[in-house]
């Protein structure tokens, strides 16, 4: 199995990290500010646990925040800019032609009313309605790894009428109310306008509705969306099936069950019941699908072993696709809850102190930049020769015997210098899903990637 060793992990990081420094300094417009936005990558990878200004600026040596406060705030550079850059360099090493985009969104939890977009409202990161802002992603996903390459802050419908609370935030005039499924839109809108390879979208059930299955129809990418049980569906040319999708899953006989993995998970292989039903063939000319031939619009079922509970998605793929494959690109939708759980716990994603809508998409855009790093460097080391082993000088010279032990004068053997007179602590990214009930494919050969340098 390949693998590279610390040294060379080492020798990676060193290398990407002072490449990827040198691609965002032409985004800023002075020196200075671009040496800022590096020393916010140096804070976030570092071993802090909370990602603060402060934080971030203790650990770039300056007296106070005020740098730190400035990248995100007053100094002038474009955050959508950087988005584009993030994506761009994530699928210089990730892309690939099967690849998938997830959708996904997540909550930002926050005291008070003053930061944009907050408001009581739903999050899946507290199980519950709470105070915060909702930031709505996209992750690209494939056998290399997986990295953000987009994000947009929801803006509540109810700010759209408070001018004087959007102007506070420094909302932009052309920044309107816009659904999450709009977002989602624009956002594979946006991926497709840039060349981005990919040939599946997975979400969930929030983003399966029309607007998201038509834009994607057209472009002539399969999905698995989440839909609710209420969600009706229908056949035509096929068997008759008619009804929502708990309807229809209740009158299923015990025949239309197949038992298989969603991918590993922290005890192995995630298994479920699976039941997929094919609901019309379309050619391709019907829907304006640039790929030629016939698509098959389907419904796919998930049953849980221990509950008996039922997920339901509705499906768009060419005819013929198998169903192992519908389950793998649901499966593989786990990428991005990892994705999250990373992000905020190691890179500081949910530690915004900013109040603003550019404070958000600066802050998010640096954490995503981080983040597509660690993957970046994953890849590498993982596909990277291990170093050859040398042979002992002395053959049969047992281990006790060499220079690690205190040599026959008494004299100790000073240790090897350290980097840096410091210590790296080691994060093992995205090699199991998070422990929020998803699943994901096996991962071969995860590779140690350094956050660091930590201080003895």
């Amino acid at each position: 199995m390949s693998g590279a060793s610390i040294e060379q992990t080492l020798d990676l990081w060193a290398a990407e990290l002072g490449a990827v420094k040198a691609q965002i300094q032409p985004l800023f417009n002075h020196a200075s500010v671009a040496a800022s936005a590096g020393a916010f990558l140096d804070g976030v990878l570092g071993p802090e646990r909370r990602k603060t200004g402060w934080m971030r600026a203790e650990a770039a040596g300056d007296p106070g925040p005020w740098r730190q406060q400035a990248v995100l705030g007053r100094s002038r550079w474009d955050a959508e800019a950087l988005r584009d850059l993030v994506r761009d360099y994530a699928l210089e090493t990730l892309a690939a032609p099967d690849a998938m985009l997830v959708i996904d969104e997540t909550g930002f939890l926050k005291q008070g009313s003053s930061s944009c977009g907050v408001q009581r409202q739903y999050t899946g990161s507290a199980g519950k309605i709470t105070n915060c802002q909702i930031g709505v992603f996209a992750a690209y996903v494939s056998a290399k790894g997986h990295a953000f390459i987009d994000r947009r802050l929801y803006l509540p419908k109810s700010w759209s009428g408070q001018p004087d609370r959007r102007c506070a935030a420094h909302v932009p005039d052309d920044i309107h109310f816009a659904t999450k499924p709009a977002i989602a839109v624009a956002m594979i809108e946006r991926a497709l306008n840039a060349g981005v390879a990919f040939a599946w979208v997975a979400a969930d059930s929030i983003y399966g509705v029309g607007e998201v299955e038509k834009v994607l129809r057209q472009a002539g990418k399969g999905y698995v969306l989440g839909v609710t049980g209420t969600h009706p569906f229908w056949s035509w040319g096929k068997a008759p099936v008619v009804g929502t999708a708990e309807e229809i899953a209740q009158r299923l006989p015990a025949t239309a069950w197949a038992g298989l993995s969603a991918g590993d998970g922290t005890k192995g292989p995630r298994l479920y019941d699976w039941a997929y039903l094919e609901l019309a063939d379309l050619d391709a000319e019907e829907v304006g699908c640039p790929v030629l031939g016939t698509w098959t619009r389907g419904l796919l079922i998930r049953r849980s072993l221990s509950d008996a509970s039922l997920a339901y998605f509705t499906t768009w793929c060419p005819t013929g696709t198998p169903l192992d494959v519908l389950v793998g690109v649901e499966g593989r939708r786990w990428a991005i809850e990892d994705a999250f759980e990373t992000a905020k716990t190691e890179l500081g994603l949910d530690h915004n102190e900013t109040r603003s809508w550019h404070g958000w998409h600066r802050h998010v855009s640096l954490v995503m930049l981080a983040f597509a790093l660690l993957a970046v460097i994953r890849h590498q080391a993982n596909t990277s020769l291990p170093p050859p082993k040398s042979a002992p000088s002395t053959p049969g010279q047992r281990w006790s015997a060499g220079p690690s032990r205190r040599p026959p004068s008494g004299r100790p053997v000073s240790a090897a210098p350290d980097r840096a007179g410091a210590r790296y602590r080691m994060v093992r990214l995205a090699t199991m899903p998070s422990g929020h009930g998803t699943t994901g494919p096996p991962q071969a050969n995860p590779a140690t990637v350094m956050l660091g340098p930590a201080l003895n």
